[in-house]
């Protein structure tokens, strides 16, 4: 069983679409591990997001992270850094798929709905920051 990391993210928090988010996430078979809805302080983003500081996005990306509540979820199934990664769709959700969370809730390719760890380094690290005691 492999784990990631998934984020929904402040824009799908405040249309109220985490139930429906999470409803996707079940029926397609992934395990939720652990959950934990909460709101990142600008430290807590920038820290987070800190891979990509040098990049021109990086203050929009933190902003918006930070601007609302999220849920943060481990997920747990076989591949599930694809299986996600394909079930969030393209960050652009109007070159997402139809049955993707981002053709469905997202908004535009900055407020796009989900996160979702994209190596299964990258899921290890992003896991240990929300939730340091999964092993």
């Amino acid at each position: 069983m492999e784990r990631t990391l998934a984020i929904i993210k402040p824009d799908a928090v405040a249309a109220k679409n985490s139930g429906k988010i999470i409803d996707l996430i079940e029926k397609n078979g992934f395990t939720i591990v652990r959950m934990q809805k909460m709101q990142l302080s600008d430290n807590q983003a920038k820290a987070f997001y800190a891979v990509h500081k040098d990049r021109s996005f990086f203050g929009e990306m933190t902003s918006f992270i930070s601007s609302g509540p999220v849920v943060v979820m481990v997920l747990e199934k076989n591949d599930a850094i694809k299986a996600w990664r394909d079930l969030m769709g393209a960050t652009d959700p109007k070159k997402a798929a139809a049955h993707t969370i981002r053709a469905q809730f997202a908004i535009d390719i900055g407020k796009n709905a989900v996160h979702g760890s994209d190596a299964p380094e990258t899921a290890a690290q992003e896991i240990a920051f929300f939730f340091p005691d999964l092993k």
